[in-house]
């Protein structure tokens, strides 16, 4: 029999890979046979394998430990953005990591929405992974835009506003990038040209059917694909091609959109690697896709457009959550090689030092609801877990990424575990992080190889929670809490009794407290919510609502460049100076 290893090359399968630290993890034998021949199902030839990318890590010392702050990008606030957080402000957060000592940049998932209806603005509902939204584009910064008053003018205006006014940032984003595009088919330079030529080239198919579905959507009036008529509803590739020849401009412009996010992108990344952050831009995944939106058509085999991801009834629960999210279909993903998985992967990991995948635990299983149905009448669904570690593990490797999973909620037996062994990090949350008796866990019970955070977007902020600020909101809104005041009260005082050997006098619920804890324990990344350094209160999103609540729209309170003189900002970076975790940047 074939060495196990040969094996293992020839199939375009590694047996371990090198995480951002160095550290070389190996999967049990027993498993690589096993994914080795589910691999190579239906293959004639083996795999080639790309040449690895090359991020050189710029540690001090041992950098075994390091930290990190979450921003919501489009919320970040400053004098030059047109009313969202863009690229260009992702630069000027970058520097202030470096500056702090920081090696990572977290991010909300920048998939593409949907540009005809803006204010469907939950990054985790997205029309595709596999490009990026447009609106995060920093228009001022292409050679090709040419600013006026009137432009001038109605950015100053979006930007004074406490939300994010989303139709009105698209409407004149898009204004200004299609005149930016008109410039630059008619005046750009050959080099810039070139370059959009060999993008497109890289992109390839996905690219252009990408570009069409925006065209068809258009076309028809924003109804869902499985609504248009034949043969739009799944061309075949000439149709496909004859529609690219007759809107060949409005295609244009849609691949000079993606053209222009990916190198903006792109410089971001090459910018938090020459101020050394040590992992850089850490990037967030979602779970599932629209079922009316560009992957569900494009790639109709592989996404189950008629079934919804969600969760099964709980104590919190009762009725069940249904997500709204098309899950990929098990089948289809050991049918092409898993083609979908790895493209979605590198999608995100050829920006990234990190990734995280939302919902992890549907690598093995999803919980699946028909469309119409509520969702009690949900079942399990199980995934090929094993092969698709392994997949994860070899981009990991090729890209010099590391792969987080956030396995929150109900996760099965055995499961982190089997992710552990493939190298996957945990994500460890301290407000879910508590024993039976309401206490929280000791820095010392938490993973090493895993990400330690306080909260999430989807929990209260720190000075929210804090205070019971939430519950009020929650109350307002008519949303259950899952708790009451005596029940906060009693969390409070447990939380408190955990910060105390890490606060100062009289200062025992401060969030520089719970960074010191966070700090203080052997888990490799620590990353906190800019929120948090910010003070700020209102949360991020409330689950489970929709109008009752801004979800995905609130500002920043502090302009990036006055993040750092905040006092919460700088107490925080001192708890992670004192425990070792920072690491010079410039």
């Amino acid at each position: 029999m074939q060495n196990l290893a040969d094996r293992a090359q020839r199939w375009g399968v590694s047996p371990g890979y090198h995480d951002v630290f160095g550290r070389w993890h190996v999967a049990p034998d027993g498993r690589i046979e096993e994914v080795i021949n589910a691999l190579a199902h239906g293959r004639s030839e083996p795999a080639r394998e790309p040449q690895p990318q090359h991020i050189e890590r710029a540690f001090q010392g041992d950098g075994s430990k390091v930290w990190g702050f979450a921003v919501q990008l489009y919320a970040v606030r400053s004098g030059r953005n047109w009313g969202i957080g863009d690229f260009a402000d992702l630069r000027s957060v970058i520097a202030v990591a470096a500056q702090s000592g920081a090696s990572a940049v977290g991010l909300n998932p920048l998939h593409a929405l949907f540009l005809d209806r803006p204010e469907m603005a939950s990054p985790y509902g997205p029309s595709s992974r596999n490009f990026l939204n447009p609106l995060y584009i920093a228009v001022d910064a292409l050679p090709e835009f040419e600013d006026t008053a009137e432009f001038a003018a109605r950015r100053a205006a979006l930007r004074d506003k406490s939300l994010v006014d989303y139709a009105g940032v698209a409407t004149l984003k898009l204004a200004a990038l299609r005149r930016a595009y008109d410039r630059f088919r008619d005046t750009g330079s050959a080099e810039r040209k070139a370059d959009l030529l060999a993008f497109k080239a890289e992109r390839g198919e996905a690219l252009q059917r990408f570009a069409c579905f925006e065209v068809l959507r258009r076309r028809f009036k924003s109804r869902p694909w499985w609504e248009w008529p034949q043969p739009w509803r799944a061309p075949d590739r000439a149709t496909i091609e004859a529609l690219m020849r007759s809107e060949a401009e409005t295609c244009g412009f849609v691949d000079y959109l993606q053209w222009v996010a990916d190198r903006q992108l792109a410089v971001c990344r090459d910018e938090a690697r020459r101020r050394r952050l040590a992992i850089g831009l850490y990037l967030d995944v979602a779970v599932g896709v629209d079922p009316a939106g560009a992957d569900a058509w494009s790639h109709q085999d592989a996404v189950m457009a008629t079934l919804s991801v969600g969760a099964p009834p709980d104590e919190f629960n009762p009725a069940g959550q249904n997500w709204g999210l098309a899950p990929l279909n098990p089948h289809a993903l050991i049918d092409n090689d898993f083609a979908t998985l790895r493209a979605l992967l590198a999608s995100a990991m050829r920006y990234a030092g990190a990734v995280r995948l939302d919902h992890v635990m549907g690598l093995l299983r999803l919980y699946l609801i028909p469309a119409g149905a509520p969702a009690t009448d949900g079942v399990y669904v199980r995934y090929p877990l094993e092969p698709q570690l392994a997949i994860i593990a070899q981009d990991s490797n090729r890209h010099r990424c590391t792969f987080i999973g956030e396995d929150l909620g109900t996760v099965p037996e055995g499961f982190r575990e089997a992710a552990e062994r493939w190298g996957v990090w945990s994500y460890r949350v301290m407000m879910f992080e508590r024993g039976p008796n309401g206490d929280f866990k000791r820095p010392s019970d938490y993973p090493v190889e895993a990400l330690a955070a306080f909260n999430t977007h989807d929990l209260p902020t720190f000075r929210s929670w804090i205070t019971g600020r939430d519950l009020e909101i929650k109350r307002g809104i008519g949303v259950e809490s899952g708790e009451d005041c005596d029940t906060r009260a009693r969390a409070r005082e447990a939380l408190v009794r955990a910060l105390q050997p890490y606060a100062g006098p009289n200062d025992g619920s401060s969030f520089a407290a719970a960074a010191g804890f966070l700090a203080a324990t052997p888990s490799r990344l620590v990353m906190v919510a800019i929120d948090d350094l910010l003070d700020a209160e209102e949360q991020i999103n409330i689950p489970s609502t929709a109008a009752e609540y801004p979800n995905w729209r609130r500002v920043l309170p502090v302009p990036v460049d006055r993040w750092s003189a905040q006092p919460t900002f700088r107490a925080v970076k001192a708890a992670f100076d004192y425990a070792g975790r920072s690491r010079s940047g410039d």
